[in-house]
Protein backbone atom coordinates (compact mmCIF):
# COMPACT_ATOMS: atom_id res chain seq x y z
CA UNK A 1 0.00 0.00 0.00
CA UNK A 2 1.13 3.60 -0.95
CA UNK A 3 1.53 5.80 2.05
CA UNK A 4 1.32 9.06 -0.71
CA UNK A 5 -1.23 11.49 1.21
CA UNK A 6 -4.42 11.82 -0.94
CA UNK A 7 -7.27 14.47 -1.12
CA UNK A 8 -10.68 13.39 -0.91
CA UNK A 9 -13.77 15.68 -1.97
CA UNK A 10 -16.54 14.54 -0.31
CA UNK A 11 -19.75 15.07 2.00
CA UNK A 12 -19.20 13.84 5.44
CA UNK A 13 -22.96 12.86 5.79
CA UNK A 14 -22.90 10.69 2.33
CA UNK A 15 -22.39 7.08 3.44
CA UNK A 16 -21.06 6.56 0.02
CA UNK A 17 -18.34 9.49 1.44
CA UNK A 18 -18.05 7.70 4.50
CA UNK A 19 -16.77 4.64 2.98
CA UNK A 20 -13.77 5.98 2.06
CA UNK A 21 -13.01 7.97 5.21
CA UNK A 22 -13.27 5.17 6.86
CA UNK A 23 -10.74 2.65 4.59
CA UNK A 24 -8.77 5.62 4.95
CA UNK A 25 -8.34 5.63 8.53
CA UNK A 26 -8.46 1.83 8.67
CA UNK A 27 -5.42 1.40 6.45
CA UNK A 28 -3.27 4.12 7.80
CA UNK A 29 -3.53 6.25 4.72
CA UNK A 30 -2.66 9.86 5.12
CA UNK A 31 -5.31 12.11 3.48
CA UNK A 32 -6.93 15.82 2.85
CA UNK A 33 -10.42 16.21 3.22
CA UNK A 34 -12.46 18.72 1.24
CA UNK A 35 -16.01 19.21 2.44
CA UNK A 36 -18.28 19.31 -0.44
CA UNK A 37 -21.85 20.63 -0.28
CA UNK A 38 -23.09 18.35 -2.61
CA UNK A 39 -27.00 18.99 -1.95
CA UNK A 40 -26.93 22.51 -2.67
CA UNK A 41 -25.20 22.50 -5.82
CA UNK A 42 -20.97 22.39 -4.81
CA UNK A 43 -20.81 19.29 -7.24
CA UNK A 44 -21.93 20.97 -10.58
CA UNK A 45 -19.58 24.12 -10.67
CA UNK A 46 -17.72 24.57 -13.34
CA UNK A 47 -14.47 24.09 -11.17
CA UNK A 48 -15.42 20.58 -9.98
CA UNK A 49 -17.08 19.15 -13.20
CA UNK A 50 -14.03 19.87 -14.67
CA UNK A 51 -12.07 17.06 -12.71
CA UNK A 52 -15.45 14.84 -12.23
CA UNK A 53 -17.65 15.73 -15.30
CA UNK A 54 -20.60 12.97 -13.47
CA UNK A 55 -20.49 15.71 -10.57
CA UNK A 56 -20.94 13.68 -7.74
CA UNK A 57 -18.66 12.99 -4.70
CA UNK A 58 -17.07 11.29 -3.81
CA UNK A 59 -13.72 12.16 -6.08
CA UNK A 60 -10.14 10.91 -4.72
CA UNK A 61 -6.82 12.85 -6.48
CA UNK A 62 -4.11 11.96 -6.30
CA UNK A 63 -0.80 14.10 -5.69
CA UNK A 64 -0.09 14.11 -9.39
CA UNK A 65 -3.72 15.56 -10.21
CA UNK A 66 -5.01 11.80 -11.43
CA UNK A 67 -8.57 11.14 -10.46
CA UNK A 68 -10.41 8.31 -9.07
CA UNK A 69 -14.05 8.56 -8.83
CA UNK A 70 -17.25 6.28 -7.84
CA UNK A 71 -16.98 5.00 -4.09
CA UNK A 72 -16.58 1.68 -4.47
CA UNK A 73 -13.86 1.92 -6.93
CA UNK A 74 -12.28 4.13 -4.74
CA UNK A 75 -12.40 1.90 -1.32
CA UNK A 76 -10.75 -1.30 -3.46
CA UNK A 77 -7.78 0.78 -4.58
CA UNK A 78 -7.00 2.30 -1.43
CA UNK A 79 -7.24 -1.50 0.26
CA UNK A 80 -5.37 -2.98 -2.39
CA UNK A 81 -2.22 -4.80 -0.26
CA UNK A 82 -3.49 -5.06 2.84
CA UNK A 83 -5.87 -7.85 4.56
CA UNK A 84 -9.32 -5.79 3.59
CA UNK A 85 -8.61 -6.36 0.32
CA UNK A 86 -8.27 -10.40 -0.21
CA UNK A 87 -5.74 -12.16 -2.92
CA UNK A 88 -7.20 -14.99 -3.26
CA UNK A 89 -8.96 -14.77 -6.85
CA UNK A 90 -12.09 -16.53 -5.79
CA UNK A 91 -12.65 -14.81 -2.52
CA UNK A 92 -12.05 -11.24 -3.91
CA UNK A 93 -14.89 -11.86 -6.73
CA UNK A 94 -17.02 -12.75 -3.85
CA UNK A 95 -16.12 -9.41 -2.03
CA UNK A 96 -16.28 -7.71 -5.20
CA UNK A 97 -19.86 -9.45 -5.62
CA UNK A 98 -21.40 -7.73 -2.66
CA UNK A 99 -20.19 -4.43 -3.68
CA UNK A 100 -22.05 -4.76 -6.97
CA UNK A 101 -25.23 -6.07 -4.99
CA UNK A 102 -24.17 -2.73 -2.79
CA UNK A 103 -24.61 -0.41 -5.49
CA UNK A 104 -27.72 -2.29 -7.56
CA UNK A 105 -29.71 -4.11 -5.16
CA UNK A 106 -28.95 -2.46 -1.78
CA UNK A 107 -27.93 1.46 -2.10
CA UNK A 108 -30.82 2.52 -4.96
CA UNK A 109 -33.10 1.62 -1.80
CA UNK A 110 -32.27 2.11 1.34
CA UNK A 111 -29.57 5.17 0.74
CA UNK A 112 -32.21 6.76 -1.32
CA UNK A 113 -35.30 6.41 1.22
CA UNK A 114 -32.71 7.88 3.41
CA UNK A 115 -32.18 11.00 1.02
CA UNK A 116 -35.96 11.37 0.13
CA UNK A 117 -36.90 11.47 3.88
CA UNK A 118 -34.24 13.93 4.99
CA UNK A 119 -33.17 15.92 2.18
CA UNK A 120 -36.75 16.13 0.11
CA UNK A 121 -39.36 18.75 1.64
CA UNK A 122 -42.05 17.14 3.58
CA UNK A 123 -44.50 17.72 0.50
CA UNK A 124 -42.30 16.44 -1.98
CA UNK A 125 -44.01 14.09 -4.34
CA UNK A 126 -40.86 11.77 -4.14
CA UNK A 127 -41.92 11.17 -0.81
CA UNK A 128 -44.91 8.59 -2.90
CA UNK A 129 -42.21 6.62 -3.56
CA UNK A 130 -41.34 5.39 0.15
CA UNK A 131 -43.22 2.25 0.23
CA UNK A 132 -41.81 0.94 -2.67
CA UNK A 133 -38.11 1.87 -1.39
CA UNK A 134 -38.75 0.30 1.89
CA UNK A 135 -40.10 -2.51 0.16
CA UNK A 136 -37.08 -3.36 -2.00
CA UNK A 137 -34.69 -2.42 0.82
CA UNK A 138 -35.76 -4.84 3.17
CA UNK A 139 -35.96 -7.75 0.54
CA UNK A 140 -31.82 -6.37 0.38
CA UNK A 141 -31.12 -6.56 4.18
CA UNK A 142 -33.11 -9.63 4.29
CA UNK A 143 -30.24 -10.86 1.74
CA UNK A 144 -28.21 -10.06 3.62
CA UNK A 145 -29.39 -11.27 6.69
CA UNK A 146 -29.39 -14.91 5.57
CA UNK A 147 -25.79 -14.49 4.39
CA UNK A 148 -25.06 -13.27 8.02
CA UNK A 149 -26.32 -16.71 9.14
CA UNK A 150 -23.51 -18.66 7.88
CA UNK A 151 -21.07 -15.71 7.58
CA UNK A 152 -19.25 -13.85 10.02
CA UNK A 153 -18.22 -11.10 7.47
CA UNK A 154 -19.32 -10.55 3.79
CA UNK A 155 -15.66 -9.99 2.63
CA UNK A 156 -14.52 -13.32 3.61
CA UNK A 157 -13.41 -14.49 6.68
CA UNK A 158 -11.97 -11.37 7.62
CA UNK A 159 -13.57 -7.46 7.92
CA UNK A 160 -13.10 -5.50 4.39
CA UNK A 161 -14.23 -3.94 1.42
CA UNK A 162 -17.19 -5.70 1.26
CA UNK A 163 -18.32 -5.10 5.41
CA UNK A 164 -17.57 -0.94 4.60
CA UNK A 165 -19.35 -0.67 1.34
CA UNK A 166 -22.86 -2.49 3.19
CA UNK A 167 -22.32 -1.13 6.32
CA UNK A 168 -22.20 2.88 5.14
CA UNK A 169 -26.04 2.54 4.81
CA UNK A 170 -27.07 -0.08 6.56
CA UNK A 171 -26.30 1.24 9.57
CA UNK A 172 -28.26 4.82 9.05
CA UNK A 173 -31.26 2.56 7.78
CA UNK A 174 -33.32 3.68 10.24
CA UNK A 175 -33.01 7.52 8.81
CA UNK A 176 -34.78 6.18 5.90
CA UNK A 177 -37.70 3.99 7.71
CA UNK A 178 -36.28 0.85 8.13
CA UNK A 179 -36.54 -1.49 11.35
CA UNK A 180 -33.64 -3.04 11.69
CA UNK A 181 -34.82 -5.30 14.77
CA UNK A 182 -36.41 -7.46 11.93
CA UNK A 183 -32.87 -8.08 10.82
CA UNK A 184 -31.08 -9.33 14.36
CA UNK A 185 -28.21 -10.84 12.31
CA UNK A 186 -27.37 -7.55 10.55
CA UNK A 187 -27.39 -5.70 13.68
CA UNK A 188 -25.20 -7.88 15.44
CA UNK A 189 -22.57 -7.18 11.86
CA UNK A 190 -23.13 -3.69 12.35
CA UNK A 191 -22.02 -3.79 16.08
CA UNK A 192 -18.92 -6.18 14.67
CA UNK A 193 -18.12 -3.56 12.26
CA UNK A 194 -17.98 -0.47 15.03
CA UNK A 195 -15.60 -2.58 16.92
CA UNK A 196 -12.88 -2.99 14.14
CA UNK A 197 -9.75 -0.80 14.91
CA UNK A 198 -9.44 2.43 13.62
CA UNK A 199 -13.26 3.01 13.16
CA UNK A 200 -14.42 6.32 12.68
CA UNK A 201 -18.38 6.83 12.73
CA UNK A 202 -20.46 8.73 10.45
CA UNK A 203 -21.20 12.69 11.67
CA UNK A 204 -24.44 13.52 12.43
CA UNK A 205 -26.77 14.93 9.72
CA UNK A 206 -27.00 19.20 9.65
CA UNK A 207 -29.71 20.27 12.25
CA UNK A 208 -32.86 20.99 8.59
CA UNK A 209 -31.70 17.31 8.04
CA UNK A 210 -32.26 15.78 11.73
CA UNK A 211 -35.45 17.83 11.76
CA UNK A 212 -36.82 16.83 8.88
CA UNK A 213 -36.20 13.11 9.50
CA UNK A 214 -37.89 13.79 13.18
CA UNK A 215 -40.96 14.72 11.61
CA UNK A 216 -41.48 10.68 10.90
Amino acid sequence: MSTDSVTVHGYSTSGNCHKVRLVLEQVGRPYQWIEVDSPNGATRTAAYLAKNPNGKVPMLERADGAVLTESNAIICWLAEGTPMMPTDAWQRAQALSWLFFEQYSHEPYVAVARFVRGWTPIDSPRRADLPRLIERGEQALAVMERHLGRHKWFTGPGYGVADVALFAYTHCAADGGFDLGKFPAVEGWLARVGRTPHFVPMPLPHDDVRTLLAQH
